[in-house]
């Protein structure tokens, strides 16, 4: 269950969560209906097949949960396929080609018809609740995917004043700094990957991988104005990730100096083991924020 991409919101961390539960239990994901494209709702972060397990997985001051979601699989290939030969059999028929409000009847009752019969397809997206710093960490790389997740929390809490995160300084210009040599922060390295852009509209973009940061090539790009804007990091040789302008963190990997801990972790069975991976990878993540909210000065936010 380790994330692979962070996407953080920020809450008041005196914001009541008490009832969390319990708003997440009326949420629960509904099966699609026959007629509806899609349907979102919670479900288990240990799956959707056991009904009557817990909504929600709580260890200290981190709480996992996951919005499960089913959508019907309905082409608009194979509407417009079958659209077209009934408004050619109509044309053959009648002599002349139908008009618009035809054209959309016949498609709108295409789609009632074909919608019970549309495969079905699950989906998840998991997430965690930092109640000390006021957290949410969506595995997603998608902001509208991230806020979608934020929109089911509110949804089952009522109020749930979560945004995203946001910097004092442009984050591009700390980015460029740390390529440039400028300090780390402590436990930071620099990794062999990054992109650099013109800051110019349609300017140039380069994308470097398993490639020497620290080299005269990528000064080279530095020096004609260039500024980054992703960057691949590591912390204290726990974890590796790339991390945004956009203050989302993408490919983010527990590394052996963090999975090693699992190896020394007490329990059996599958359920103990979710709850180490759990409870190490939250560890990591909240420990990452507090290195990147003091290097990429965060902002605050308000009650």
């Amino acid at each position: 269950m380790f994330f692979r991409n962070l996407t953080f919101f920020r809450f008041p961390t005196t914001h009541d969560l008490s009832e969390l539960d319990k708003g997440l239990e009326e949420c629960r994901l509904k099966p699609v209906g026959p007629l509806e494209l899609s349907s979102r709702g919670f479900i288990s972060p240990f799956g959707r097949a056991d009904e009557e397990a817990a909504i929600s997985n709580r260890i200290g001051s981190a709480i996992w949960l996951t919005v499960g979601g089913e959508d019907r699989l309905l082409p608009g290939a194979v509407v417009n396929d079958m659209l077209a030969k009934k408004l050619a059999e109509i044309e053959q028929k009648e002599g002349r080609k139908p008009g618009g409000r035809t054209r959309k009847r016949l498609k709108d009752e295409l789609i009632t018809d074909l919608m019970p019969r549309a495969f079905i397809k699950p989906s998840r997206t998991d997430a965690i609740i930092d109640l000390e710093h006021g957290l949410v960490i969506v595995d997603s790389s998608s902001r509208k995917s991230a806020e979608n997740v934020i929109s089911e929390i509110r949804r089952a809490v009522g109020s749930f004043p979560a945004l995203p995160l946001n910097a004092e300084i442009a984050p591009r210009s700390i980015l460029t700094g740390w390529v440039a040599g400028e300090p780390l922060p402590d436990g930071i390295m620099l990794g062999d990957e990054c992109e650099l852009r013109d800051p110019v509209d349609q300017g140039a973009v380069v994308k470097c991988q398993r490639q020497e940061l620290e080299s005269d090539e990528i000064a080279k790009h530095l020096e004609t104005g260039k500024q980054v804007t992703r960057l691949a990091l590591s912390l204290d040789d726990h974890v590796s990730f790339v991390i945004g302008e956009d203050l989302i963190v993408r490919k983010f990997k527990l590394l052996d100096g963090a999975v090693d801990q699992l190896e020394h972790s007490d329990g059996d069975g599958l359920r103990a083991e979710l709850d180490a991976r759990f409870a190490l990878m939250s560890a990591e993540v909240k420990r990452l924020f507090v290195v990147m909210e003091k290097a990429l000065k965060l902002s605050k936010v308000e009650a």
